[in-house]
């Protein structure tokens, strides 16, 4: 799979079939991630790898919280701004649309949403999940490195024939995760990832993207 490739069949997958994620495939994968980018080489990423009994302990206990109406954590970073502006508003409310009705749930339906959106603390059926940190201290440049970061293990992980979906989501209950993974205290959880061999039966649409002229500026002198 050539780097193209694995760019354009990269996608946020939400079903995974019941098949283990070899741990030489996940250690392969990571590995040759650590070679992405940074300002000052200063590696801001802390990974925690996850699978069988401790992977399990987590969904469990998010699960318990979830049927108890408990409320997140309080949050330690902001997720988007508290005022989305145009084109960024549209294209959130788009995604929505196309993910939601995707499962047939309508705007209104609010139980609905809810419930589909407790699958991300299934890791979607994931038997793997990646918790990636960094240091309170770092700033918004550090930030960025580790998005580079993160995006270097979804196109690796596409070359070994896996999938992954990103997800924000789980920092929504970073006290729980931590309960399990016990992470230093300096750390913040940024976002969990979940991995495995996609269930192609879940048959999932890709979300759109913009055109490049909306995104893209060519300077060139002609």
């Amino acid at each position: 799979m050539d780097v193209y490739e694995a760019v354009a069949s990269r996608r946020a997958v939400r079903g995974f079939a019941d098949r283990p994620v070899p741990r030489e495939t996940l250690e392969r994968a990571l590995a040759a991630a650590a070679w992405a980018p940074s300002g000052s080489n200063l590696q801001p990423w802390h990974a925690y790898v996850v699978t069988g009994g401790p992977l399990a302990g987590i969904k469990k206990r998010v699960g318990e919280r979830l049927a108890s109406g408990e409320p997140w954590d309080e949050a330690e970073y902001e997720m988007y701004p508290a005022a989305l502006k145009s084109p960024y508003r549209e294209r959130r409310s788009a995604f929505g649309e196309q993910r939601y009705g995707a499962l047939g749930i309508g705007r209104e339906d609010w139980e609905a949403r809810q419930r589909a959106a407790a699958a991300n603390w299934d890791c979607f059926g994931a038997p793997a999940a990646l918790f990636c940190y960094l240091d309170r201290d770092m700033g918004r440049p550090q930030w960025s490195d580790v998005g580079m970061y993160l995006q270097t293990v979804m196109l690796l992980l596409r070359a070994e024939g896996l999938h992954s979906c990103p997800q924000m989501s789980w920092a929504k209950f970073h006290g729980t995760v931590a309960e399990v993974l016990s992470p230093p205290g300096e750390l913040v959880l940024f976002c969990g990832m979940s991995i495995g061999f996609e269930d192609v039966a879940a048959g999932e649409a890709r979300t759109g993207r913009a055109p490049l002229d909306e995104t893209v500026t060519f300077v060139d002198g002609l």
